[in-house]
């Protein structure tokens, strides 16, 4: 079974916490995980919520049932752990477009002056790179991506913005995510998609899974401004943007 330490979370679900620090090996754990019991659920099971290195299990107790329901649920999950994940979670790539126009990257020349790099050596590093997403927090929608160069890391805003429009691209320290929502935040913005990233009919409603891999395509303002016309299709693991 894997290292895991089980902690009730009030009286409807349990936290599995696989131990301290992010690694890929190990999210990718979690996430076949969550899919597993996605997959078979077991009686009472509501939902599961991965994170870096935890996954959260939430149930109904009462369906559940039993003298200690809590019990019942570890129990269920540590077979499913002693006996191996048999389910993987899909492997898609994807590209995000980006446009990197002033009107949208808000905070890149501070990103590039706090790095002493030039705005247009920014994006290039930015687009360049592969992003693992770990997990979907903080907004609906929005990923928490793996993956960003060091050389372009940079500190949240002192001063968080009141309204940060949806699809825009952010930095905060050591990582790179996108605003699936209008809503207040202090992540550096670089730029805007137009891609919409949460629609709440559809199931999932989320454009973006965890496990996903994304890469960032940089788009003229052009472009961005007439995207209505466009489709944006998911790739297979193998091919590139």
């Amino acid at each position: 079974m894997m290292d895991a330490v089980f902690t009730p979370l009030g009286d409807s679900a349990v936290t599995i916490d696989f131990g301290e620090g992010i690694s890929l090996e190990k999210n990718r754990k979690i996430l076949n995980l969550a899919n597993a019991i996605n997959e078979k659920p077991f009686h009472g099971f509501l939902e599961a919520v991965p994170a870096y290195s935890t996954l959260t299990v939430f149930y109904n107790p009462v369906e559940v049932g039993g003298n200690d329901p809590y019990e019942q649920v570890c129990q269920q999950l540590k077979e499913r752990m002693n006996h191996g994940i048999q389910y993987k979670i899909p492997e898609r790539k994807v590209c995000i477009p980006v446009c990197y126009d002033e009107e949208f990257g808000l905070d890149l020349e501070e990103v590039a002056k706090s790095n002493g790099l030039s705005v247009e050596k920014v994006i290039e590093i930015h687009s360049s790179a592969s992003y693992h997403v770990y997990f979907l927090g903080f907004a609906p929608g929005f990923p928490f991506l793996g993956g960003m160069d060091p050389s372009i890391a940079t500190p949240r805003k002192k001063s968080p913005r009141l309204k940060v429009p949806a699809g825009s691209v952010g930095i905060a320290g050591y990582q790179t995510g996108i605003y699936p929502i209008e809503t207040p935040g202090g992540w550096q913005i670089i730029g805007r998609t137009p891609i919409s990233l949460f629609h709440p009919d559809p199931n999932p409603p989320t454009f973006l899974l965890p496990g996903d891999e994304i890469r960032f395509v940089p788009i003229t303002k052009d472009v961005y401004e007439n995207w209505e016309d466009q489709t944006w299709e998911f790739t297979s693991q193998k091919e590139e943007c």
